[in-house]
């Protein structure tokens, strides 16, 4: 075989492995939009879930900004999958939904759900923590509170703030999806 048809041909896979991820971040934005919206609305009123190209614009101004937003989550989240850290903001948000629990009884299973799924050693989903934030969470099991959680929260919202976040504002994913929705001129329909 001649090297230079193998690397021509090896250069073609990659173009289209990229062109081909690239329309599937789209359409998997674009599912989980319409999920969302699909789990929020009425059962007989039709809507849609109207997405500025300045709204977008606005999760550029800071993390924070991105995750105050329905789909800015949905976008960082496929961003982080295709980095494989998505686990990172599963937990962030887990503890989101853990500090909403109102009933004693449910505080204490959701938080060894959540101790068992992000943070037990060699558990599905481990996120990156020291053995102090560990070993604290596993005292606070006991009885646990509030903010069990909540440094090791800290430490994770950190981390995708300052390491992320920064790439997910240059990725080409973002960029796309910034140019495909300012050329449309419309919203995205969910």
């Amino acid at each position: 075989m001649d090297i230079a048809r193998v690397h021509h041909d090896n250069t073609l896979t990659i173009l289209e492995k990229q062109r081909i991820k690239h329309k599937t971040w789209r359409s998997i934005l674009q599912h989980r939009l319409k999920s969302s919206s699909l789990a929020q609305e009425s059962a007989s009123k039709k809507r849609f879930c109207r997405l500025s190209i300045e709204e977008i614009k606005q999760w550029e101004l800071s993390l924070e900004r991105l995750l105050s937003h329905t789909y800015g989550q949905a976008a960082f989240k496929i961003f982080l999958q295709s980095e494989f850290c998505e686990e990172n903001i599963e937990f962030w948000l887990a503890c989101e939904e853990f500090r909403k629990i109102k009933s004693p009884a449910k505080l204490a299973s959701k938080a060894s759900r959540i101790y068992e799924e992000f943070i037990r050693s060699e558990s599905p989903k481990e996120i990156n923590l020291d053995y102090h934030t560990k070993d604290s969470i596993t005292q606070n099991l006991q009885q646990p509170t509030y903010s069990c959680f909540s440094g090791a929260q800290n430490k994770i919202y950190c981390l995708m703030e300052n390491s992320s976040y920064p790439r997910f504002i240059q990725s080409e994913f973002y960029k796309d999806l910034c140019k495909v929705e300012a050329r449309k001129g419309t919203y995205l329909k969910a």
